[in-house]
């Protein structure tokens, strides 16, 4: 298994440098492929413009790599939606989206959605709450989906200083990576062992592959996807592209925990659905989760649900396939 593991990082993770952006136009007009690249946000006014400002300035004003940016918004009580407007995205409310099955919450359920209201061959996420932003983070991604043609997923890898400025640690930033997802990969999907970033918010996959995938509806999508599309196109369809560093805002550590939970909860699902050939096991988590915070009593429970929904692949959804058709 590690020499599978070795044989794929030599022949599937690449720098965007790897790929010049005239190489990546080139490709792009030879096969007439679309590119839609899509915002999941919410509350994400101070950091959402700058993102669409840059894609749209160098990858669709300056050169025609993006076909579309959308930035799907989940609910907002800021200027999200105002301020991606005013920079140049196409806004679209996620309750808006299929409005006969009502929305869950998650960032799972708003990727899934966004398949319903973009129309690219390829599909680029990224998280809305990045800072100093590059577009290496777009053409890293979508290079290889461009010039591969037997690629099918493709993650941003990536350094994610915990903290900023003076005060940032250099690589402690993927705390649930560390601790509950990489852990979890190494054991029972050691071939997944070589993603850096297997729970990066930032990859680009082709519409055909995206549409027969399940998506777990919250912070479990990510790991449900790359476990996903592992069994369903094999692990030299997947890669993975280094774009430098991320930064972005961190989570406490008992929002930490919930996504912890959820991911714990989305690779358990996977793991019956394969041992026991049915969803016999769905049952042997308890899907909850009771978290501590001292008050006025000491130390007082708080429990939250963990995200167990899931949509189904999106080509079974009636309102898509008769969207493609048309």
């Amino acid at each position: 298994m590690l020499e599978e593991v070795e044989r794929w990082l030599t022949r599937r993770s690449w720098s965007v440098a790897d790929r010049p952006l005239d190489r990546l136009l080139a490709a792009k007009a030879a096969r007439g492929t679309t590119v839609s690249v899509v915002l999941p946000a919410l509350d994400e006014e101070e950091t959402v413009g700058g993102i669409v400002t840059v894609i749209r300035r160098e990858l669709m004003e300056k050169v025609p790599l993006v076909d579309e940016l959308v930035v799907i918004d989940s609910g907002s009580s800021d200027a999200t939606a105002k301020v991606a407007a005013e920079a140049g995205a196409r806004v679209v409310r996620r309750d808006d989206i299929l409005p006969r099955l009502p929305a869950l919450p998650g960032k799972g359920e708003v990727l899934w959605r966004s398949l319903l209201v973009t129309g690219g061959d390829v599909v680029c996420f990224v998280d809305a709450d990045l800072r100093e932003f590059s577009a290496d983070f777009v053409t890293g991604i979508v290079g290889p989906l461009l010039t591969e043609p037997d690629v099918q997923l493709v993650k941003a890898m990536y350094d994610r200083p915990l903290g900023t400025g003076g005060g940032a640690s250099p690589g402690q930033g993927g705390r649930v990576t560390e601790l509950v997802a990489r852990p979890l990969l190494n054991l029972h999907w050691p071939r997944l062992a070589g993603f850096v970033q297997p729970l990066g918010g930032e990859y680009a996959a082709r519409r055909t592959l995206l549409e027969r995938l399940p998506f777990p509806v919250g912070y479990g999508v990510e790991l449900g996807l790359l476990v996903d599309a592992l069994h369903s196109v094999g692990l030299d369809a997947l890669g993975q592209v280094d774009v430098g560093t991320r930064l972005h805002r961190h989570q406490d550590d008992r929002a930490l925990g919930r996504m912890a939970a959820a991911i714990y909860r989305t690779a358990q699902l996977r793991l019956s659905r394969s041992y026991l050939g049915s969803q016999l096991g769905a049952h042997l988590v308890r899907p909850e989760l009771t978290q501590f915070e001292r008050g006025e009593r000491g130390f007082e429970p708080r429990t939250y649900d963990v995200d167990t929904e899931e949509r189904p692949p999106m080509r079974e959804i009636a309102e898509y396939t008769a969207g493609r058709a048309a």
